[in-house]
């Protein structure tokens, strides 16, 4: 990240690109005992947080990122009554799931309380549900929670999770994919961020690997924009414990009783769409080749 007077910027130097805002100063600068979290002011996007000099999330388009963790896979279980929440300090993710009348309980576990305590001050609209009596938010370390979970305790893990670097590249693994798929119920389902199709395939096809070496039944990408992040183009992968991920719950979807601003019945049909390089390489993964 490069600060100039008046841009704010994230360089992406491995693929030769970046990505600015331009800025109206800084609002908040904690070092945390885990990263730097800073909150901008910018001209067009609202507040604007990094971490570490990585852009997390913006006012102006959270929302594309936030429902599209949280409806798709909610929508394609069957039930979803025990949502656990890996990350998403921030807690817009956390708003989403509780906007399910039929999440009976949804735990948000983050390793930085700086990072919620930031939304709070600055995005107090991503933390709108925080107060709600299903919710729990917890300050320790998500991996380690994951592992002791109780078998068959979860509907839904949302992992909602930094890139795979540092201490991040643990949610990328087999033996972390296979702590989800023992606390995950029948028909259980784990979504996780997967980065951009256009620069990180190598990233998406260790995630499929992953969740096949921890028998997950299938296991599919959803695609969406997101213009703050490398490429502006973004995805989640869900993996099911079991059964397959051909339907969602379409008419519950438009019958919904709350509002989203992206999310609808054609927008899930549509992001599950695969574009033809994407559709060869998921072949080739799955079938080991």
């Amino acid at each position: 990240m490069t600060l100039n007077d008046e841009w704010i910027t994230e360089i992406c130097d491995d693929y030769g690109s970046a990505f600015s805002l331009k800025g109206r100063g800084r609002v908040f600068e904690q070092q945390s005992a885990f990263q730097k979290v800073e909150v901008f002011d910018t001209a067009s996007y609202g507040k604007l947080m990094l971490i570490d000099g990585c852009t997390m999330v913006s006012t102006r388009d959270n929302f594309l990122y936030h429902e599209m963790m949280s409806h798709p896979v909610l929508f394609t279980h069957r039930a979803p009554r025990r949502v656990a929440i890996i990350g998403g300090g921030d807690c817009g993710t956390l708003r989403e799931v509780l906007k399910h009348p039929e999440v009976e309980h949804a735990v948000q576990i983050d390793i930085d309380e700086v990072v919620t305590r930031a939304a709070e001050l600055h995005f107090p609209e991503l933390c709108a549900s925080n107060a709600d009596p299903r919710a729990e938010l917890l300050f320790i370390d998500g991996i380690q929670w994951m592992k002791d979970a109780t078998p068959n305790s979860l509907d839904v893990i949302i992992v909602d999770s930094t890139d795979p670097i540092g201490p991040g590249e643990v949610l990328f693994t087999p033996e972390f994919y296979r702590a989800c798929h023992r606390a995950l119920d029948d028909g259980g389902m784990v979504v996780q961020q997967s980065e951009s199709p256009l620069i990180h395939m190598a990233i998406l096809e260790r995630m499929y690997r992953s969740l096949q070496a921890s028998d997950f039944a299938d296991a599919r990408t959803l695609f969406f924009p997101q213009p703050i992040y490398p490429t502006g183009w973004w995805s989640a992968t869900i993996g099911a414990k079991n059964g397959n991920l051909d339907s969602f719950r379409d008419a519950d979807v438009a019958a919904k009783a709350f509002e989203t601003t992206y999310y609808n019945t054609e927008i899930h049909r549509a992001a599950f769409a695969q574009p033809e390089f994407f559709r060869k390489a998921r072949e080739s993964w799955l079938t080991g080749r």
